[in-house]
């Protein structure tokens, strides 16, 4: 068993974090069973969001009783001190507790700090004092964010996409954090569903000893993989490294991540899918894209205004409308049978 202790927090777990994103699609009786089977198979670290719908609520349903048995992380949007509070007193609520372990906050377009002016990492100081949360952590989607929050000395924990497509400039934050005993905590350890062999996902984030990949789950099959890896973790061997190789030279460049910071879209466009659908379509099973419900969306692209709001808010640097024209012109030759896909 591979365990991983985040920094200063001294939160020490197995290496397999599980990340509640996806368990709003499912039922609270589907997602409680998940919760308590990844737990029972020794998961002890589950990472949920205010803004993940009702995410927070089924965590608190599957641990009610069992709460000190667990670490939740979860994360404020708050752009004020008011809303700060608001969304932590929902979030204890939700979550049938009295604590969070790490509360971060979740993604903001700068990093927070004492005294500029918008009162939020005070509030944090103050919520720590009060014991209502114990560590305080950040997420964010952008290099520059998340190098001064490393180098702030303000968190203990930040929360970055870290995967096997990860660059030479992702992987300098893995040793900033390791150097300032800062935990780094890997989101999107499969790129959003791009990357298919978890194995090879598994042994590449294992490389890294203070990272702590989160996986995304909401099937029961995907979570039996990963508990498979807690007493058998995946070590590399040629055969992943070929594996990571080949997916790097087809997804390295201008491909969407699906991580939705784009949206919304004002004509209603479901651009975190929509912009990445060459890919779904060749690397998920294709039928799965040809429906009449995803042809509707994908015809949603030619309503497209060029208002640039997307491309604006991508922490990538994407261009995303120009992105989704090649995606859809793609799609449209797939329908009518000019370009064949399989997987």
């Amino acid at each position: 068993m591979e365990m991983v202790t985040l920094g200063s927090t001294g939160i020490t777990v197995n290496k397999n974090g599980f990340g509640a994103l996806p368990i709003q699609r499912i039922s609270t009786e589907d997602a409680v069973k998940l919760a308590r089977k990844a737990y029972a198979a020794g998961m002890t670290f589950f990472d949920t969001a205010r803004f993940y719908t009702d995410s927070e609520e089924k965590l608190g349903e599957a641990f009610d009783g069992m709460r000190e048995k667990v670490y939740i992380a979860t994360k404020t949007a708050a752009k004020t001190p008011k809303e700060f509070w608001e969304q932590l007193e929902t979030s204890l609520h939700n979550l049938r507790t009295d604590y969070i372990d790490i509360y971060q906050f979740h993604n903001p377009g700068f990093c927070p700090k004492p005294g500029d002016g918008t009162g939020l990492y005070e509030a944090m100081l103050e919520a720590k004092a009060q014991g209502k949360i114990r560590h305080i952590g950040i997420t964010n989607h952008r290099l520059a964010v998340a190098k001064e929050a490393i180098e702030s000395g303000l968190y203990e924990t930040l929360q970055f996409p870290f995967c096997y497509l990860a660059s030479e400039k992702d992987i300098e934050l893995v040793e900033m954090c390791k150097k300032a005993n800062m935990g780094f905590i890997a989101m999107k350890a499969l790129s959003g569903g791009l990357i298919t062999n978890s194995k090879a996902a598994y042994a590449f984030e294992a490389q890294y000893e203070n990272v702590l990949p989160i996986w995304g789950v909401q099937r029961e099959s995907e979570l039996d993989e990963f508990i498979s890896y807690i007493d058998c973790p995946p070590a590399m061997t040629e055969e992943l490294q070929a594996v990571i190789d080949k997916d790097r030279a087809e997804l390295s460049g201008d491909f969407c991540r699906g991580c939705g910071y784009c949206m919304p879209c004002p004509v209603g466009i479901e651009i975190n899918n929509c912009a990445r659908m060459s890919l779904l379509l060749r690397r998920s099973p294709a039928e799965l894209q040809l429906t009449p419900e995803v042809q509707e969306k994908m015809k949603k692209i030619e309503d497209c205004l060029h208002c640039n709001q997307c491309k604006s808010k991508c922490p990538y640097g994407l261009d995303t409308p120009s992105l989704l024209a090649r995606n859809l012109e793609d799609y449209k030759k797939v329908l009518a049978g000019e370009v064949s896909v399989t997987n």
